[in-house]
């Protein structure tokens, strides 16, 4: 195995580079190259006994090995688009049955079957979800889409009282025309619960009834699916135990906005299967994830020590690197390795589009400092309704600045990587969304960390939940209206720190909720803190 070295500044030579490291795939109209990152012959020989190790950790996965050891849960998401690979034949029955009611139901709620309790049309989707959960059906209504087909869509992707409360106002009556789907994988994620406490309230306010309204996306026998039969909800599907939410688009998350907004769910699918078997690819060569993983690797010297820059040259994609930061970041952060080594893993993500960037963050790609990789994603066909003036047609400047990108970073010794597509449509969507899950994959093994759990996630939570309850106390406290200092407040509840404390009381008092300070902002100590 050789090829030329990413240093050559002979333009033959380079183009020689450029031929051997050019990953294609006919019937998906993809390319890949990596031939402008530094990664070399050598490198791949070297990593090829990690990868062997990698091919069968992801085989193993694919066949049902507990992948969550903290959760002790099978990790499943390659059997969504699949489902025969399930070891269980009674999970791919669900698999595929879930795929038709979602189909089925996104069809009736369109064509007028499903009507809301007054008799009128659905006009709109309410979406409830917080992380993968509201970042893969952001994706998806953004990436695929059309113009004055399907529904619109508007998020609750936050607790934000701000962004609650103008969504609510932009939608107004409309709530009694609008479909409001709850996603909670357990039933008892704090940020989906609020979100669908305040639409309900609303939605109830302006006339509409809930249950007739509302669909769930959960796991079943969670405490949201209990609620959702118990209330008659209008449907409710399922969230499985093994899907995790970073890689939940090709499940119910993102099927069900696809079938809302009318795209082909079915397709979406097909490009992902299709890009897995793509990616299974014992030889290191031939199989994309694993060039692209491998230039990783090389690049943050298998230490993270590079981010990577996502800029898709298509508007469509502009909320793609969001949605990566969840998947790259929540899999490969991590502070230990699996045998229990501090190693503080990572790769960072950032982005937005081509060629916007080109006037906001590229001059310090090209001379700032070098800590980064880009990625670089094109699509070759132009929308046809968009004639060239006067012999000019935007589609070729907009090639022409990705390729003086592209050129201006390799001059400057800076790395990337570049993705294209002939076409973009959902089954394109699928597949480069499961080229960038199996290299997360295949990178987790490469540096020896679980991909698939998320103590920190976890710990946040936690942590979260001790300010909530501290505040419960705080309030407690101050509820017979003495006047109180910090250090008081404190020392009553015997819990929760000064400044913790501090942060509580200063939320309060600047809500409206009775409570008042005296003293100094610029002094906390001196400040006392009454209600009423």
């Amino acid at each position: 195995m050789s090829f030329p070295d990413f240093s050559a500044t002979d333009a033959q030579v380079q183009w020689q580079r450029f031929c051997d490291l050019l990953w294609f795939h006919d019937e998906l109209g993809m390319w890949l190259d990596i031939s402008r990152m530094h990664v070399n012959a050598s490198h791949l020989d070297e990593l090829r006994p990690k990868f062997e190790k990698a091919f069968s950790a992801m085989k193993a996965l694919e066949e049902g090995s507990i992948a969550n050891l903290d959760e002790q849960r099978q990790v499943g998401h390659y059997w969504l688009r699949t489902p025969q690979l399930a070891p269980d034949k009674n999970v791919q029955s669900d698999i595929s049955q879930e795929v038709d009611a979602i189909e089925r139901f996104g069809q009736d709620v369109l064509n007028g079957t499903i009507k809301t309790p007054t008799g009128e049309c659905f006009t709109d989707v309410l979406w409830i979800g917080i992380g993968g959960s509201g970042l893969g059906p952001l994706l998806m209504i953004r990436a695929l889409q059309k113009q004055g087909k399907g529904l619109p869509f508007h998020f609750f992707d936050n607790v934000d009282p701000d962004g609650m409360s103008k969504v609510l106002g932009n939608l107004g009556e409309a709530l009694r025309t609008t479909l409001v789907v709850t996603v909670s994988k357990s039933g008892g994620t704090p940020e989906p619960h609020l979100g669908m406490e305040q639409a309900r309230h609303r939605l109830e306010a302006t006339g509409g009834q809930w249950a007739a309204q509302s669909v769930a996306v959960t796991m079943r026998n969670s405490r949201l699916d209990k609620k959702a039969k118990a209330e008659g909800w209008l449907q409710s599907f399922d969230l499985p135990d093994w899907v995790g939410g970073r890689t939940s688009i090709t499940g119910a998350v993102g099927l069900l906005p696809g079938a809302l907004m009318g795209c082909e769910i079915r397709e979406f699918l097909a490009g992902a299967s299709q890009m897995d078997q793509a990616t299974r690819a014992a030889d290191i060569r031939i199989n994309p994830a694993a060039l692209m993983a491998a230039s990783w690797y090389v690049a943050g010297d298998g230490k993270g020590r590079r981010d990577m820059v996502v800029l898709p040259y298509r508007d469509r994609l502009e909320v793609f690197s969001r949605y990566l930061q969840q998947l790259v970041m929540e899999s490969i952060g991590k502070k230990l390795d699996r045998e229990g080594n501090v190693v503080h893993q990572g790769l960072a993500v950032y982005g937005n589009k081509g060629s916007t960037d080109q006037h906001a963050y590229v001059q310090q790609l090209r001379d700032g400092i070098d800590n980064f990789f880009v990625t670089f994603i094109e699509v070759l066909e132009d929308a046809d309704d968009i004639p060239p003036i006067d012999g000019e047609h935007p589609g070729d400047f907009l090639d022409g600045f990705l390729q003086g990108t592209r050129s201006a970073l390799t001059e400057g010794g800076r790395q990337s990587m570049s993705m294209s597509l002939r076409q973009f449509d959902s089954r394109r969507l699928g597949a480069i969304v499961a080229l960038f899950e199996r290299a997360v994959g295949l990178y987790g093994e490469l540096v020896d960390i679980n991909a698939y759990h998320q103590p920190g996630v976890e710990a946040g939570k936690k942590a979260a939940a001790v300010i909530l309850k501290t505040q419960e106390r705080v309030e407690a406290v101050l509820a017979d209206g003495i006047t109180r200092s910090i250090a008081e407040v404190q020392g009553q509840i015997g819990d929760g720190s000064d400044e913790a404390i501090f942060w509580i009381l200063r939320h309060l008092v600047n809500n409206n909720r009775g409570y008042t300070a005296e003293g100094s902002w610029k002094e906390p100590t001196s400040l006392r803190f009454s209600k009423g």
